[in-house]
């Protein structure tokens, strides 16, 4: 019987390695999503749930920054089933750049987006409609995502008919807004604490989340 903390860690590095399956098993290579960025998403849910954070284990989305706007560059994936659940639009801030997210920041009204990890709230309806909560769990990074009201919400402007007449999707004031037709399910699949990680391959951020490093 193992015990204590190498216990604690064989059990880590048995989570990481069968959660890794489930990128090649469901070929998300071939849907656009990078290794990297699933890895990356992966490495930070792990040290989430040591720390000992409520954070269900079965499902995570993945916002690809690294990808434009005209790509659908939203992942949620059920982790235990081995299922992609959704791949969609996903809009950045408008101060965040055109079709590529650029810049980003933890600032009130920037209108930039903040990469890194966070954990889905509740939800509610607001002036967006039916929106979700979103709680940014990396200390000056995204920490001031609840103070900004940066939330999942749909918006008319992530649609293809964006890209068709500016050339890249709508922005928003920052928050990750997907689809309206598919806003309530999604909202509904991924609400009430799962992960979320907004990528991208930023030598700032990754250098300086501690969640992955």
């Amino acid at each position: 019987m193992f015990s204590g903390m190498y216990a604690d860690e064989m059990k880590l590095n048995s989570f990481y390695e069968m959660k890794m399956e489930v990128y090649d098993s469901l070929q998300l290579d071939l849907e656009g999503l990078s290794r990297n960025a699933f890895e990356l998403a992966i490495r930070g849910m792990e040290k989430l749930i040591q720390s000992g954070y409520p954070l269900k284990d079965n499902i995570i989305s993945i916002a690809d920054f690294s990808q434009p706007s005209t790509e659908k560059r939203l992942y949620v994936i059920d982790l235990n089933d081995y299922t992609l659940l959704y791949r969609t639009y996903v809009a950045h801030g408008r101060n965040s750049g055109t079709t590529e997210a650029e810049q980003f920041s933890n600032k009130m009204s920037s209108y930039k987006s903040s990469l890194g990890f966070y954990v889905t709230g509740n939800t509610y309806s607001g002036k967006h409609g039916y929106s979700l909560k979103l709680e940014g769990v990396e200390k000056g990074i995204n920490d001031n995502a609840g103070k900004r009201a940066i939330v999942v919400h749909g918006a008319d402007y992530v649609a293809e008919s964006a890209i068709r007449q500016l050339g890249f999707l709508g922005r928003s004031q920052g928050c990750p807004a997907i689809p309206e037709e598919l806003h309530r399910p999604i909202i509904n699949n991924i609400k009430d604490g799962t992960c979320l990680f907004i990528y991208k391959d930023s030598w700032q951020y990754l250098s300086n989340s501690r969640l992955l490093n």
